[in-house]
């Protein structure tokens, strides 16, 4: 039996046969001394959880025919679970519990975000927004295309990221030289087995950072694209799926484009977010500079979550409740990419299922149980800036994706009214 106390009301939850059952006991005494408290035990649906326990409400004169109200016990269910799982010194994991009897309600571990974000930066200076929109999109089971020059500190996010997740962490290099074998793996054979036997690649990890990804051949680019669409790599006729979670962060140099091979429109639209850290401000990078003037601190960095236990955030994510509203305004914005007189393509319908997925993501990251139009329009940019294709001409005349999608923003009408 573990217990919660919570105001004037002790809750009580057991587990016996497969069964969840929550007693809930409160006391309070009239002047006269007598107790008019209530106990009862009841499942999650509000019935009684068995008929010799706890049948209902129970005053200080045990009247067992009396039953508690079926939406009261769900809803002191719901507050209980919530409270509980927030409850860092619980020895029992409710969230299942929780999503399998309220799958409706939604509750996604805001703390374990917040800790994970708050780890992070014990070594990043600043870049809060750029670390918020790596988790968005690690919530929302996407990938990430880092873009900036070189010494920005991309490398250093990505590991970061990986030891607060428990996560293992690979990187490769990419060079023109590199084989797609080099990054998924290949068989080799063994003299003392007397058999070929499979040597994992990189790609074999929970957090992969594929460094200036565009400076090697299309060949090997695809190989890595296809295992982040499958979720595993083919051997000799052999599957071996990839860990989960599982998170690509590409990183781009912008500038030393001799001898580069960009990806293809159709292979960037699968990276759900483009991220630019940018430089620091100069309080920032003092800042740095003192933090590491004696010792790298990511060498202290710790988890403070494991791979299982986010996957179970990815799982809460998706259900963030997104109205028929909200859900009209990401189709909207998506549709006018495709009609506007400066672009040549427009975003696909996968942009439309990243945006809404991202939304979901930073919703739960400010612990909502809803995704607003503010959401969306957050996200729009990074979600769809590297899936925009100019034409020529506006290209010539210095437009960028971003301007684009900020006048489709300025031209539709926001969605107003209750969203959750």
């Amino acid at each position: 039996m573990e217990s919660l106390r919570s105001g004037d009301i002790d809750f009580g939850l057991k587990e016996s046969h497969q069964a969840w059952g929550l007693g809930l006991r409160s006391s309070s005494y009239d002047p006269t001394g007598r107790s008019s408290g209530f106990a009862f035990s009841c499942d999650p649906t509000g019935r009684a959880a068995t008929p010799q326990v706890g049948l209902g409400l129970r005053p200080s004169g045990y009247d067992t025919t009396r039953r508690p109200d079926g939406a009261l016990c769900q809803l002191l269910w719901i507050e209980f679970l919530k409270s509980e799982i927030r409850n860092p010194n619980s020895k029992i994991n409710l969230a299942p519990v929780f999503q399998q009897f309220f799958p409706e309600e939604f509750y996604l571990d805001h703390d374990a975000c917040q800790k994970i974000i708050d780890n992070i930066a014990r070594v990043i200076v600043g870049k809060k927004p750029s670390i918020e929109l790596l988790l968005v999109a690690l919530l929302a089971d996407g990938y990430v295309l880092l873009e900036d020059v070189p010494g920005m500190g991309k490398t250093l996010l990505a590991k970061c990221l990986a030891k607060s997740i428990g996560g293992t962490f690979k990187r490769v290099q990419f060079t023109p030289d590199l084989l797609p074998s080099d990054v998924t793996g290949f068989n080799v054979y063994s003299q003392a087995a007397g058999r070929f036997e499979f040597q994992p690649g990189p790609v074999m990890a929970h957090v992969l950072l594929a460094d200036e990804i565009n400076r090697t051949i299309p060949r090997t680019q695809s190989s890595l694209l296809e295992s982040m669409e499958e979720r595993q790599v083919t051997v000799d006729g052999q599957t071996y799926p990839l860990p989960a979670p599982f998170f690509v962060i590409a990183t781009q140099n912008p500038i030393e484009l001799e001898g580069t091979f960009p990806l293809p429109e159709a292979q960037l639209d699968r990276f759900l977010l483009k991220i630019k850290l940018g430089y620091p401000q100069r309080e920032e990078e003092i800042k740095i500079l003192a933090r590491f003037r004696v010792e790298d601190p990511l060498r202290e960095l710790g988890p403070v979550i494991d791979p299982e236990a986010f996957i179970e955030l990815q799982a809460a994510s998706k259900q963030v409740r997104v109205s028929e509203p909200v859900a009209a305004y990401v189709i909207d914005i998506v549709r006018a990419t495709r009609d506007h007189a400066a672009l040549q393509y427009g975003a696909s319908p996968r942009a439309s299922l990243g945006l809404m997925r991202a939304a979901q993501g930073l919703a739960g990251l400010k612990a909502r149980s809803f995704v607003l139009p503010d959401d969306v329009k957050e996200l729009a940019e990074p979600v769809l800036s590297h899936r925009l294709i100019l034409k020529e001409e506006e290209r010539l005349r210095g437009t960028e994706p971003q301007q684009v999608i900020e006048d489709i923003l300025g031209r539709l009408p926001v969605p107003v009214g209750k969203q959750g």
